[in-house]
């Protein structure tokens, strides 16, 4: 039979092992423009890509498979056309950057010069930091799952993020759902809101709707099992030592 001691130290063996396993091939990316974002975005040896400069960008930038994208404070801004116009207000499904069916984190950038700053297209996205998504033609981040896509979109913030808008009107939302998007989740700090097709919110209105009491569950608790569990096998050994 195995001891406590034993157990519990392998236990964290195989913890820490699969912590360097998963981490052994990872690299980040610095990039300053389109060509460089694009290139590191297929590229999968890359898991983080950094943002060395403000980026415009003529297309739709998309996002297809797991990243996390620190913008370190600056923009992507979409400078091309929308259709055959130069007005943001002309819908041409122009997102400055789309998460396509994948899980991505996404922190301390602004999305600016689309028709939307964001689309979470069946992803799951969490938001880091400050999110600007001021000066978009019809609003910031929209939860969708448009054609061919079954998964339900999610947005995830915890209490620190910053969401902003100051182009928010009426019929400029911070975060709306389309029409044909069931199911569609905001969360923050692991609170969740299951939200109707169709709606549209506003930063009150979000604040409005996570104004409620919680104890978020944070990488912290895991910290405290590890220096938990160490002190257990320290206190053991001790008294393993003394009764020899």
């Amino acid at each position: 039979m195995l001891t406590i001691v034993k157990k519990i130290s392998i236990f964290l063996i195989l913890l820490f092992s699969c912590f360097i396993t998963t981490n052994v091939n990872a690299e980040s990316k610095t990039v300053k423009n389109q060509d460089e974002l694009k290139s590191a975005l297929s590229n999968k040896d890359i898991d983080t890509i950094i943002l060395g400069a403000d980026v415009n960008t003529t297309e739709k930038i998309n996002i297809t498979r797991p990243i996390y994208l620190d913008g370190k404070n600056h923009n992507i801004k979409y400078v091309g056309k929308f259709g055959d116009s130069d007005d943001f207000t002309v819908w041409a499904g122009i997102y400055v950057l789309q998460v396509y069916k994948t899980n991505a984190t996404i922190k301390d950038i602004k999305l600016t010069g689309g028709n939307a700053g964001l689309l979470i297209n069946g992803s799951v996205v969490k938001l880091e930091g400050t999110i600007d998504v001021s000066g978009n033609g019809f609003g910031g981040i929209e939860l969708g799952k448009g054609a061919n896509v079954s998964e339900a979109p999610r947005v995830d913030l915890d209490s620190s993020t910053d969401l902003k808008n100051d182009s928010e009107s009426n019929d400029r939302p911070t975060l709306w759902v389309p029409d044909d998007t069931n199911g569609a989740v905001m969360s923050i700090d692991g609170v969740k809101e299951t939200l109707t097709a169709g709606e549209e919110l506003t930063l009150n209105e979000i604040d409005e709707l996570f104004d409620i009491d919680v104890n978020p569950q944070t990488n912290d608790n895991i910290i405290i099992v590890l220096i938990i569990a160490l002190s257990l096998i320290g206190i053991l050994n001790i008294n393993k030592i003394k009764n020899i």
